[in-house]
């Protein structure tokens, strides 16, 4: 059982590295201490289901990638799930550049169609 938070840890630490989080920040971010922050990343403890919601939201990533090492096999779920989280407005702008990407698309398909 502790094997998953190992490499659960070496996962968190390697997307807060790139995101350019350092532990205190990611700590403060959660609400725990950075001794508790430190030992998730060591795997010698967890998280709550709140605060792994949370992470997985600081970081981008699923909580399949981070608890388990699994990439999400549907890709419109973690489209959708980033559209989720993002302000309504920003939501709106990506609507419609999704819809944009549709019409070209289409119009792309009927011009091939001609020829």
């Amino acid at each position: 059982m502790d094997d998953y938070k190992k490499g659960m840890g070496q996962r968190i630490k390697s997307c807060r590295k790139y995101q350019r989080i350092t532990q205190e920040e990611m700590a403060e971010m959660l609400g725990i201490s950075v001794k508790h922050f430190s030992e998730v990343e060591r795997g010698l403890t967890g998280l709550s289901v709140d605060n792994l919601i949370k992470l997985s939201s600081i970081l981008g990533q699923s909580l399949d990638y981070l608890i388990k090492g699994e990439t999400v096999k549907n890709p419109y779920e973690s489209l959708l799930y980033n559209l989720q989280e993002m302000p309504v407005e920003k939501q709106k702008d990506m609507v419609e550049l999704i819809r944009t990407g549709i019409r070209l698309a289409k119009t792309d398909t009927q011009v091939e169609h001609q020829v």
